[in-house]
């Protein structure tokens, strides 16, 4: 009797230990494709606080709670379960998918650089500024989510791309992960940032001399953080756009343009040393940029002539 039960516990420890490790192969599997996701994500996180610009102070964090509720139920509804029916049943479909995303990608970052130069426009790729008071709420939320899709999109298959080996209950975990990590770091930032004017405001207005000195640094540090986030933001997109085309394109066997970043790459690590390895990546970093740059230039005076056309 005693030793029967002795067995069943033992099971039951190395059931647990499985479990363990699963759950630490998921998480693990999640962090790399959550990282692989990055560019977007910073992108997502600058395009964001855009949407509550104007926006009365009491009703910031309620408007970021309901783009955040539509960005997770973009995710583990629509783009969710689409990825894996893909995965699953038609796996060649998501290399030329995550191509596409990139070429966007590529296209929004060099929108952005265009419409930053002096002779570019005025406006940002990210959708418009749709928090303006004259907006209702309503339209304000609407009009985040929708952008978002676009970027959850491509947030899910870039992650998926990472896990596609997996079981596909594994797959399916991991973007389960990744969806609820990216959507509550993604938002949980941004409700930080639109509310850094008014923590700030409040701290000001205190008696002691170090609060009122912070506050107003993070009312002044404001603008110039929005701005790092946009730049950063920027050249992320050019970096991982470029990147998934020029893997995608070598998956597809068009080996040339990857294979003059890979060979540039070792070059510059082979050739330097103790630091090889972060010139190298740096260099890797650099020629996806690039490519994405070229890219993306390349795709506005078409996007510019389609939309004269369609008007």
């Amino acid at each position: 009797m005693s030793a029967g039960l002795f067995g069943l516990l033992d099971d039951v420890a190395a059931l647990a230990r499985l479990a363990a490790a699963s759950v630490d192969d998921i998480g693990a599997a999640a962090g790399r494709a959550g990282i692989k996701a990055a560019g977007v994500v910073v992108d997502d996180t600058a395009v964001t606080p855009q949407y509550v610009r104007g926006v009365a102070a009491e009703r910031e964090l309620p408007i970021v709670r309901r783009i955040a509720t539509g960005s997770l139920r973009n995710k583990l509804l629509f783009i969710l379960p689409a990825a894996l029916v893909l995965s699953e049943f038609l796996p060649w479909v998501l290399t030329p998918l995550l191509m596409l995303g990139g070429t966007y990608l590529c296209y929004e970052g060099a929108h952005k650089v265009w419409a930053a130069l002096p002779w570019g426009g005025h406006g940002h790729a990210g959708g418009g500024a749709h928090g303006e008071p004259q907006a209702d709420e309503a339209t304000v939320v609407s009009g985040a989510i929708r952008t978002d899709f676009i970027l959850s999109a491509e947030i899910m298959v870039i992650a998926l791309n990472e896990v596609a080996d997996q079981a596909f209950v594994a797959r399916a975990l991991i973007l389960v992960v990744v969806a609820l990590g990216i959507t509550a770091l993604v938002y949980g930032v941004v409700a930080l940032i639109v509310k850094m004017d008014d923590v700030g405001l409040a701290l000001a207005q205190r008696q002691a001399a170090l609060a009122q000195r912070v506050g107003r640094g993070l009312v002044r540090g404001m603008p110039a953080l929005l701005a790092v986030i946009t730049v950063v933001g920027t050249a992320a997109m050019l970096w991982v756009g470029g990147h998934i085309l020029l893997v995608g394109a070598d998956d597809l066997g068009w080996h040339a343009p990857y294979g003059l970043v890979h060979d540039l790459e070792v070059a510059v690590r082979d050739a330097t040393g103790a630091a090889g390895a972060v010139l190298g990546w740096l260099t890797n970093t650099l020629g996806s940029a690039v490519a994405g740059a070229l890219v993306g230039g390349l795709l506005l005076p078409v996007v510019a002539a389609a939309r004269r056309v369609r008007r």
